[in-house]
């Protein structure tokens, strides 16, 4: 099997009211960590800044525009590797992974009133209580992130 690099961003995304963004992951497309619940990313492309990522990520996977946001780094060491089909060719292969992840306080809306698209890539979403998250079946990547973040136990 054929190994890549990507660098990768994730968005925690917040409510006003405190309420967490997940996204479960659609087995049907194929992407990496299918049939998990994760924060919204992806990977970065050729000339684009981790920022331009993870805001376009954040829109074409949830509709969600964060542009005006305040983007906080919570994360840029953390690794991760999985199995994924690449969506041009088919072909399967072993992604080696670099994330940059941030945190995107949505200050002005409380969860109920941020209207969200969903992509392909994604089955269902949530907003999530932090008391909610404990024993979700969350991306590796993820449950490290929340887990330094102390969002789950």
């Amino acid at each position: 099997m054929r190994e890549i690099n990507r660098r990768i961003v994730g968005a925690v995304l917040v409510s006003k009211d405190k309420k967490v963004f997940l996204a479960k992951g659609n087995p049907k497309v194929g992407g990496v960590y299918a049939d998990c619940w994760l924060v919204p990313g992806g990977g970065i492309d050729e000339g684009e800044t981790a920022e331009q990522a993870v805001i376009r990520e954040v829109l074409e996977e949830t509709g969600i525009d964060i542009s005006s946001c305040k983007l906080e780094v919570v994360g840029n060491s953390r690794k991760g590797e999985s199995e994924k089909t690449l969506k041009t060719t088919g072909e399967r292969v072993l992604v080696h992974m670099d994330f940059v992840e941030y945190r995107v306080d949505i200050a002005d809306k409380n969860a109920a009133d941020i209207e969200v698209v969903l992509s392909d890539e994604h089955s269902e979403y949530k907003w999530f209580d932090k008391s909610e998250m404990a024993g979700l079946k969350l991306s590796p990547p993820s449950e490290e992130l929340f887990k330094e973040m102390g969002s789950i136990e």
